[in-house]
């Protein structure tokens, strides 16, 4: 399929094919017959990218201090890589759209093949042939709905949740600040509600189209008699509400919000502007300040929008997905003129051209739509992007997800070598298969992972997804008589862990010498090692973990139940690991506490554990400490000897009266070599790097933390 994309680095935008999505559960896929630019955001988005460096650092100083910490803490290498990897990677434009349903995913029950569908959400509704979006993003029409006119669902739900957090009721006056395409949308819903609508912008010409087609009344903001006008309109009393739907760096609209808002009105904030109000008018008139959080209620809520689960209409009467609904039925109904709002329609090819005339402003614009040929069948196939190679090779490696993880730490390490070949990349993002199947030197990319875990020609999957999907599809490669490599987790519950198990006894009773690999990559750092050579074998040790974790918000993935399994399952791992490493033993026995925590699974915790030589380790997992202090600390003694390591960057060895002290110059974690170590194994038909009763063991460790936390004692393995 076909998708418009950018480059952050360059801001080079061109249509081009991409693979298409899968249909995954919970979601829609959906042939777009139109999609709307939105000129505002997306020419923002578009002008980001082409600017400068320096320019870019100006425009973002939360993410250039973000880039300075980094260096800090991972190193100028390590940084660099992290921050090139946003500049090359292809990023989607647009999110609102309508189309053609064409496949319906597993629980999705009020939405069939072949109905006529309104779609959100950037990342989703994108400008592409074919998108799939979560069921609550994804509003059914009528089958004579005007598609052209629903393409506008986003911007029209953004401008109805901001009226209706102004609460403006019949006969009032509302006044909008900001005559773009959201402020005209706004207009119209004000009027259609039986309000009365009054423009402000700077633009004559916007001014001039609200007068004509939008608003009741609309006045330039430098219009010196403005608020004269206002008094009189309004009888003395002042705006009922002010919605704001200006983008700009200046406070001018939010004061003059105050100075036109009755006494005791509302002031809503839909645009990007400061809120760094002057107080008097605020404070005079007791004037209640409101935000509008884009299409409503559930917006940036992943249990609503990527989980599907619906909010109660009795305690939340308008979530985004029923605001979407109500403008499209204030559509059908003829109650909300849109046409005049549509300015420029383009074919999908000359998307380019529509961006051009945005950034070029030699003609005025509003609504600008694109229009695809919605003949084309659905073709998912894999996207070409070299020949293959003709010589034969041992290790032929595909990879099932390519997130930012896996093009930092992974796949820069693939060293050259004549006896492997790179074959296909498998994202859910097509634009990102394609990125990073053209970065790094593979054959073709693809959305559909089962397709490469069956192919002849590949013989090695790495999986590098989210964490609930790493048991699926390591038991499904395993079958495959494929060699695996798999990020941490290996598994998320236990009868993940046991079919993992008896997939891979299965395979060698078949005859066929399984090879599982987990990134367990500490085991492999340098100094990690250094202090395995120093502890020898001189019998059991006492270690020492603290990992200051950092606090990550409720809502990022991982802190997700069904798709993370939270923090401690999804990283903890990787500490217990190590110290099983260390000291030469599998873990045997497990108790943990946990502090409260405001996230759904505890982040906070202390684990003791201990193992099979009698060694025991105490690991604390912090997501509430200080930045300032390094983020992993590890002491390890035994036999009289002591070693302190510190962010896999400083060394202390203590032995007797004598102490050695070592250091890199930016920290090693130990991925270069695991990836080595695991593609030599596999070209030499070797043992995998790490053996897989250690593998299981750690992973049972891991699981009987969170089944201790539950249980409040200790559990043995």
């Amino acid at each position: 399929m076909l998708q418009l994309t950018q480059q952050l680095g360059s801001g080079e935008m061109r249509v081009q094919e991409v693979p298409a999505p899968m249909c995954e559960p919970g979601m829609v896929v959906v042939k777009n017959h139109y999609s709307l630019i939105s000129a505002g955001t997306e020419a923002s988005s578009v002008r980001a990218a082409r600017s400068n460096l320096i320019q870019k650092a100006k425009q973002r100083p939360a993410q250039l201090r973000q880039v300075i910490e980094s260096v800090k803490r991972q190193g100028l290498k390590a940084t660099y890589r992290a921050v090139q990897k946003k500049l090359d990677a292809y990023s989607a434009l647009g999110y609102s759209c309508a189309g053609e349903v064409v496949e319906v995913g597993e629980g999705v029950l009020d939405i069939a093949c072949g109905d006529l569908v309104a779609c959100a959400g950037a990342g989703y509704a994108n400008h592409a042939e074919i998108v799939s979006v979560p069921a609550n993003l994804c509003v059914k029409l009528p089958p004579d709905a005007d598609l052209r006119l629903a393409a506008f669902n986003t911007v029209g739900a953004i401008a109805l949740q901001g009226v209706r957090q102004s609460e403006i009721r019949l006969g009032e006056t509302c006044i909008v600040i900001g005559l773009g395409l959201i402020g005209q949308l706004t207009c119209l819903l004000l009027r259609s509600a039986g309000a009365r609508a009054i423009g402000i912008d700077i633009d004559p010409w916007a001014v001039a189209f609200a007068n004509q087609h939008t608003a009741d009344i609309a006045w330039e903001r430098g219009d010196a008699s403005l608020d004269s006008r206002i008094v009189q309109i309004t009888e003395g009393l002042g705006a009922d509400a002010v919605i704001i739907t200006a983008s700009s760096d200046s406070t001018d609209p939010i004061n003059l919000a105050g100075s036109l808002a009755r006494q005791k009105g509302r002031v809503v904030i839909v645009g990007a502007v400061p809120t760094g109000f002057e107080r008097d008018a605020y404070y005079r008139k007791e004037l209640e300040l409101r935000m509008s959080c884009s299409y409503g209620p559930g917006r940036y809520d992943p249990v609503y929008e990527e989980h599907g689960l619906d909010y109660p209409p009795a305690y939340v009467r308008w979530t985004e997905r029923r605001n979407m609904q109500a403008f499209q039925e204030l559509i059908q109904h003829g109650r909300l003129p849109l046409a005049k709002l549509v300015t420029h329609e383009f074919a999908f090819a000359d998307a380019s051209k529509a961006y051009e005339l945005i950034l070029g402003r030699r003609e005025r614009y509003l609504g600008i739509l694109l229009h695809y040929d919605a003949v084309q069948p659905l073709l998912r196939r894999p996207v070409l992007i070299q020949e293959a190679p003709s010589r034969a090779s041992s290790v032929s490696i595909a990879f099932i997800g390519a997130g930012s993880y896996a093009q930092s730490n992974l796949l820069p390490h693939i060293p050259p070598s004549q006896s492997l070949v790179r074959r296909a990349v498998a994202t859910s993002n097509g634009a990102t298969s394609k990125r990073v199947a053209e970065k790094f030197g593979f054959e073709c990319c693809t959305s559909d992972a089962s397709e490469l875990i069956a192919r002849s020609d590949i013989n090695t999957i790495f999986i590098a997804t989210r964490h609930d999907s790493h048991a699926r599809y390591v038991v499904a490669a395993l079958r495959a008589g494929k060699r695996v490599f798999v990020e941490k987790p290996l598994a998320m519950s236990l009868d993940e862990l046991n079919e993992i198990e008896a997939a891979y006894r299965d395979a060698r009773l078949q005859g066929f010498q399984p090879v599982l690999m987990v990134g367990f990559n500490r085991r492999f750092a340098e100094l990690a090692r250094t202090v395995k050579r120093a502890l020898g074998c001189g019998g059991p040790v006492a270690m020492l973990y603290r990992i200051n974790a950092g606090l990550i918000p409720v809502s990022h993935w991982i802190q997700d139940p069904v798709a993370g399994g939270g923090r401690i399952l999804g990283e903890a791992c990787h500490f217990i690991d190590l110290m099983t490493f260390l000291c030469g033993a599998l873990p045997v026995r497990v108790f943990a506490s946990a502090l409260p925590s405001p996230a759904h699974l505890p982040d906070v915790v202390t684990a003791t554990v201990e193992f099979a030589n009698g060694s025991i380790g105490s690991l604390s997992y912090c997501a509430n400490g200080s930045k300032v202090i390094e983020k992993e600390y590890l002491e390890v003694h035994g036999s009289g000897r002591s070693a302190i390591l510190r962010d896999f960057r400083s060394l202390e060895l203590a032995q007797g009266g004598g102490l050695r002290k070592s250091s890199l110059r930016t920290p090693d974690k130990g991925q270069p070599a695991m990836v080595r170590e695991f593609l030599h194994a596999l070209e030499t038909g070797s043992a995998a790097p790490i053996a897989f009763d250690e593998i299981c063991a750690v992973t049972r460790a891991t699981l009987a933390i969170m089944q201790s936390l539950r249980e409040r004692q200790a559990i043995a393995l």
